[in-house]
């Protein structure tokens, strides 16, 4: 009875020790092969993906926006997820790991939650990429972040434009984070739709004042259109103000992913 009793002690010691070493070997596994980039350096290009002038640029805008508003995006390209620890995994999986093995951004400033760091991930060889927001940004600027995945970053990397579509990402993050408008992006055909349109507006303008004088459609039209720019003018220039200005911190201090972002692949 006794030696049965020990038997079955013993097992359950063994089940323990093992299921114990099979926890410590998958979080070993989940740790990623990459050192992040120094405080205020923002970049990482083992790809080598950007020239020297790139590279500048980007780390001059994401230096700005990091002392305005508390802010860091993070670029990183690697030549694939596989090297660094990640095969098999989605990118999505990758990019999370790695910004919360980094914390990039605050958690708090003050007592206030912050959270609101931006990794910008490319992996070369599997041709994907992956925009990744700390958990103060939640899922708000999904959409937002998908247009600049596609329309910014991927729609240069298919042209083989892959500095030019990293810096048009960090530029179009840049303003996300401060409320602005994107920057412009290439013409598409829609423009000259636009244009045919307010020429015939144009058009439509003169032959009223011609035809009806101060009492033609033209002044009613004319007078909804500046009260919406008025409007929108408003709007942007209360978005400039207020939130992170003057911070001298660096970009690592405890952030965590939210999940929220965007992927894409060319």
């Amino acid at each position: 009875m006794n030696y049965s009793l020990q038997c079955k002690r013993a097992c359950l010691c063994l089940i323990l020790i093992l299921f114990s070493f099979s926890g410590l070997t998958s979080a070993h596994a989940l740790e990623l092969t990459l050192d992040p980039p120094g405080d205020r350096e923002f970049v990482r290009d083992l790809a080598g993906m950007l020239d020297e002038n790139t590279t500048k640029q980007i780390k001059e805008l994401c230096d700005k926006l990091l002392t305005d508003k508390a802010t860091p995006i993070i670029v990183v390209t690697i030549d694939s997820m596989a090297k660094h620890g990640g095969a098999d995994m989605r990118i999505e999986t990758f990019a999370t790991l790695l910004f919360n093995q980094w914390q990039i951004g605050h958690a708090k400033l003050g007592d206030q939650d912050w959270n609101t760091g931006i990794l910008l991930l490319v992996s070369k060889d599997d041709r994907k990429a992956r925009i990744e927001l700390g958990a103060g940004w939640g899922h708000r600027e999904d959409k937002l972040c998908q247009q600049i995945m596609n329309d910014y970053i991927i729609a240069n990397f298919k042209q083989g434009k892959f500095d030019a579509g990293i810096l048009a990402g960090v530029e179009a993050l840049d303003k996300m984070a401060r409320k602005l408008e994107l920057p412009t992006k290439p013409v598409s055909p829609w423009t000259y739709v636009i244009i045919a349109v307010a020429i015939g507006l144009v058009i439509f303008t003169f032959v009223s004042l011609i035809r009806r004088g101060s009492s033609g459609w033209a002044w009613l039209f004319w007078g909804v259109v500046f009260a919406v720019i008025g409007t929108i003018l408003y709007q942007m220039l209360n978005n400039r103000g207020g939130g992170g200005g003057g911070f001298s911190g660096g970009s690592f201090g405890g952030g965590f992913s939210g999940g929220g972002g965007a992927s894409g692949s060319w």
